[in-house]
């Protein structure tokens, strides 16, 4: 358990230090401008970079969960969002102003499915009563309200209104989801810290009176009992 909490938050850490770099460094309005859109950059690199990243930490915290004994689908959604991160490292969007394409249609469709397996872990994780469960729903409430803003537009779209990214606040509300869930991610990893077996500490058995009795040995019988 300490290798694979060690290997999430290392490769958590650099993947939000690498999306940060980008985000800074990039020079773009962060209220309108997409994050997929930032691989159009000189050093956009660093978006699939960070994706992987965040991947492969899912996948670290997904099976620490299956160990600790969580349940099966809150491990599943887990890892779910891990395999849709690296499909949207693999799969750029398309440039603005362009057909949807196979690549661009992939995109979209595992960052929805991201977006929303993430907060439903998080919410049967807070039913389950895990560590920080109060963080974890508030988080995924945010990250389920902000997916419901970044859903309209695409709505709207389809009903045939045209709407731009720059009349909204297209890149706020998509931040929020990544930022909640990339946090909710790591509530899970702080989550199996908590846990005992965790710090390498054994769980002490419980053992009934009846069961003590059952087993305890029984005193051997003294000469004078014998000579009786």
């Amino acid at each position: 358990m300490k290798g694979l909490l060690i290997g999430g938050f290392t490769t958590l850490g650099t993947g939000t230090g690498a999306m940060l770099t980008l985000q800074t460094q990039a020079g773009l309005d962060p209220l309108h401008t997409l994050i997929s859109e930032y691989a159009f950059h000189p050093i956009g690199w660093l978006l699939p970079a960070s994706l992987t990243l965040f991947a492969v930490g899912a996948v670290f915290i997904a099976e620490g969960l299956r160990r600790s004994g969580a349940g099966r689908m809150a491990v599943s959604l887990v890892a779910v969002w891990g395999v849709c991160m690296l499909l949207l490292g693999l799969f750029p969007t398309d440039r603005p102003g362009l057909d949807l394409s196979m690549s661009g249609a992939i995109h979209r469709y595992a960052g929805f499915v991201a977006f929303l397996v993430m907060p439903v872990a998080g919410l049967l994780l807070v039913r389950a009563k895990a560590n920080y469960a109060r963080a974890m729903k508030a988080l995924s409430g945010i990250a389920l309200g902000a997916l419901v803003l970044v859903v309209i537009p695409y709505v709207v779209r389809m009903a045939g209104v045209p709407l731009d990214n720059a009349d909204i606040p297209a890149g706020l509300t998509q931040r929020l989801v990544v930022v909640s869930e990339v946090g909710l991610l790591l509530l899970l990893a702080l989550h199996l810290v908590r846990l005992p077996h965790a710090a390498g500490q054994r769980t002490p058995r419980v053992v009934s009176v009846q069961h003590a009795a059952a087993v305890a040995p029984v005193p051997a019988r003294t000469s004078r009992s014998l000579a009786a």
